[in-house]
């Protein structure tokens, strides 16, 4: 039966050292009968190797226990001396130093304890007591050095996974960052609609009642979105970013959203002037375009809380290879809806456009207009 977790090469590896007790206990045996021991002493010895071979196939599971009997077997047969180096080079490979070191000291008194319980074996000469001590020295380091590059193994592994968990944050950090981006963008613009209707409604009390009727139910889908929008960004936030499973998300404005983008600001009562001197909008990268939009937006935004009654132009310009240049002008002044805000939108554009490899400038003009202008990378 294969042992759970053993893999091809633990197998061919266990094969192999198998045939290596089989040919050490041979030698052992062949050398013993050098000595021509009596028949019974014989026969116990090599039984004994024998069975000492059939514990390889145990090694991984039972390297202590392995390597406790072997020298102990050891002790009285001089064939299992081969498969004791085996199981000591196994111990050193699975268990801790403290651990091995008794079973070593045990294996250095073996060639003294022998000639104690087999006194039909001569003594082993100095010489191949060094030899044996050298062999247990050996395959000691040679299965320390195992076990170091084992644990070294497992350290990269985890060192590994622990960059992956690391790296895998700070993508649901950076989708945080975008999430609050892109909420501040849609709720900011949302809401400035939602106050500019509002005022409307302040300033003329005496509307007639259809007006007040269509200025309420622009008020009220507003609020619904504004309210959709941030329930879902909430919702995304709970559940940890992981939308395995889940549905495709809902489609990214683009550059051909501008028409509709400007059309809702029309309606608020602005006076929006759209110049988009791009051949195919919908040609644009999808990164480009939304970056876009989301300038675009984040103007009107501004207009509507900082800017005086005036007109509002939007100019877009560029094709691939040559880069997109968005530019919104409006009158400077005083917020006229009393909007919070100090330009935290300004701030993240910016930095949206230099991760994009872009560049975003704002700021007044000498003729009194407020001028946000970028400029974004179009590929070929």
């Amino acid at each position: 039966m294969t042992t759970p977790g053993r893999t091809r090469r633990d197998r061919a590896a266990d094969a192999a050292l198998f045939l290596l007790a089989i040919a050490l206990t041979t030698l052992g045996v062949i050398d013993n009968l050098d000595q021509r021991p009596a028949p019974v002493p014989f026969t116990v010895d090599a039984v004994l190797g024998a069975t000492s071979c059939l514990g390889v196939w145990l090694r991984r599971r039972r390297p202590v226990g392995f390597a406790v009997v072997t020298v102990a077997l050891s002790v009285y047969s001089m064939s299992a001396a081969g498969v004791a180096l085996i199981a000591l080079c196994t111990a050193a490979a699975h268990r801790r130093p403290k651990v091995v070191g008794p079973i070593v000291a045990g294996a250095l008194l073996v060639p003294f304890l022998t000639p104690l319980v087999r006194p039909d074996v001569q003594a082993p000469p100095w010489w191949q007591v060094l030899l044996g001590f050298a062999c247990v020295a050996a395959v000691l380091a040679w299965g320390m050095f195992i076990r170091a590059r084992r644990e070294s193994l497992r350290e990269r592994a985890r060192r590994v996974e622990s960059e992956r968990e690391l790296h895998l944050a700070q993508v649901r950090q950076a989708e945080r960052d975008q999430i609050a981006r892109e909420m501040h963008d849609v709720l900011a613009h949302r809401l400035s609609l939602l106050s500019l209707h509002a005022g409307a409604l302040e300033l003329r009390p005496d509307a007639a009642p259809e007006e007040v009727a269509l200025a309420a139910g622009v008020i009220r889908d507003g609020a619904h979105r504004a309210l959709e929008e941030l329930r879902e960004v909430i919702g995304m936030l709970r559940a940890g970013l992981d939308r395995s499973g889940e549905g495709p998300e809902q489609p990214q404005p683009t550059l051909a959203d501008l028409s509709d983008l400007v059309d809702q600001s029309r309606r608020a009562g602005m006076r929006v002037l759209l110049d988009c001197q791009v051949g195919e909008p919908a040609a644009a990268p999808a990164a480009i375009g939304r970056g876009a939009y989301r300038i675009v937006q984040e103007g009107l935004t501004n207009a509507r809380k900082h800017g005086r009654d005036g007109e509002v132009s939007v100019a877009v310009g560029g094709a691939a290879g040559e880069g997109l240049t968005v530019e919104v002008r409006n009158p400077a002044g005083a917020a006229g809806a009393g909007i919070p805000g100090g330009g935290s939108g300004l701030i993240g554009l910016a930095e949206r456009a230099g991760l994009a490899g872009g560049r975003l400038e704002y700021g007044p003009t000498a003729t009194g207009e407020f001028r946000l202008r970028a400029w974004l990378p179009w590929p070929r």
